[in-house]
């Protein structure tokens, strides 16, 4: 099952969503990641237990007061780094993270 947390507020956004994923953890999953705003977005996410996020996060540069943080249990697509959650749009300006399947629809050719 996904754990989703959000902050904003005045205090370090990072101990926070760390915090509360880790809490989250007797779900179960299998990646976790985290996106921090701070005039710009940072993103940091793997596959595994969020102890390996804690330590990537602490190697990382990473501090603001907003931020979102997710847990992620695959039911579809591997579970690896390139679809653990946060995503973003292309631009890297946008992040957000889902409980559910996001599925795209091609569009139908008309005669």
């Amino acid at each position: 099952m996904c754990g989703i947390i959000g902050y904003t507020g005045d205090r370090d956004v990072t101990p926070i969503l760390i915090s509360a994923l880790k809490r989250m953890e007797y779900r179960g999953y299998d990646s976790a990641g985290v996106a921090v705003y701070n005039g710009a977005l940072s993103i940091v996410k793997d596959a595994g237990k969020v102890s390996n996020l804690e330590s990537l996060v602490r190697d990382s540069v990473l501090t603001g007061n907003s931020g979102i943080g997710h847990t992620r249990w695959a039911t579809h697509g591997a579970p690896n780094q390139v679809n653990a959650h946060p995503h973003t749009d292309e631009s890297g300006t946008v992040a957000l993270v889902h409980n559910g399947i996001i599925e795209t629809t091609p569009r139908c050719a008309t005669s």
